[in-house]
């Protein structure tokens, strides 16, 4: 049995109907051999490797606590990041594993187990950093320069509350646009810094920004954390996936798959300070 694959929109179609007439729960996934779940396809959060199995933070400890649960089949979809709460919502996936920051406003959306992973803010620039920067709030002071968001990501929500008018900020649909979109018309593209790192590795017209300096919201640095998201009428499945995602935080396992995709101890150990009652209340 083939643990992590695609499928098409035929079976996707099939499977919507299955769980389309009431919440979902463990037993039902059990019953019918796999869960559904989505990924934006960003490396190193979540994506599909070549030969059509899944990778990345959010994907791996899911893959393992899905088995602790005896769920063996993980469907993918991929999707763009501003589609992952819509297409959940509307039943397209059973849950999402993109690392998507836990936030208040998304927490109105979806139901988020306990904080999986943490990273702070980056920036990428042409190479060289011709316009010197090392924050966002660098963007701010000067109205004429431009940077690049993923449409959905609440990076947008940093670059605004430093200062960063609408009117300098450019939606992409895709983090795989970035580097053309920065080579082409902005001046910088905003995104977290594990993102950053890998979409700079190996080129010749890009850098990340180094040393950057995470912008600073309420008095605090920004610090992301990522977790699983679940629709709120799920809440059994989304419990039961939330208790035992705990119990893998404390294993050798998960803090080699996260440290593998290139978090310090550092951040690994953050992601286990938070709560995700705190982070939904803004705290």
């Amino acid at each position: 049995m083939q643990f992590s694959k695609i499928i098409g929109l035929s079976a996707l179609s099939l499977a919507a109907t299955v769980t389309s007439a009431a919440a979902l729960t463990v037993e039902e996934v059990k019953q019918q051999g796999f869960i559904r779940a989505a990924t934006a396809n960003e490396v190193p959060y979540s994506y599909m490797q070549p030969d059509g199995t899944s990778a990345g933070i959010g994907p791996d400890v899911a893959n393992q606590v899905l088995k602790t649960m005896g769920i063996e089949e993980v469907n993918w979809t991929v999707t763009p990041f501003g589609t992952l709460i819509p297409g959940l919502k509307a039943k397209r996936y059973d849950f999402v594993a993109a690392e998507q920051n836990i936030s208040p406003e998304r927490c109105k959306q979806v139901a988020f187990t306990e904080p999986n992973s943490s990273y702070g803010e980056g920036l990428l620039v042409k190479k060289g950093n011709p316009k010197k920067l090392t924050t966002y709030a660098d963007i701010a002071k000067d109205p004429s320069l431009k940077v690049a968001v993923v449409s959905g990501a609440n990076n947008v929500d940093f670059l605004r509350a430093v200062g960063v008018k609408d009117d300098q900020i450019v939606f992409i649909q895709a983090n795989a646009d970035a580097i053309p979109t920065v080579q082409s018309r902005v001046d910088a593209y905003a995104a977290t810094e594990l993102t950053v790192s890998e979409l700079a590795k190996d080129q010749a017209q890009v850098e990340q920004v180094s040393p950057f300096t995470d912008p600073i919201v309420n008095d605090q640095p920004v610090r992301n954390y990522g977790g699983f998201a679940f629709r709120p009428e799920d809440k059994e499945l989304r419990d039961a996936f939330n208790a035992a995602l705990i119990e893998f935080r404390k294993t050798d396992d998960y803090k080699a798959i996260l440290g593998k995709y290139g978090l310090s101890e550092q951040s690994i150990a953050a992601a286990a300070e938070k709560n995700v009652a705190d982070l939904c209340a803004g705290k």
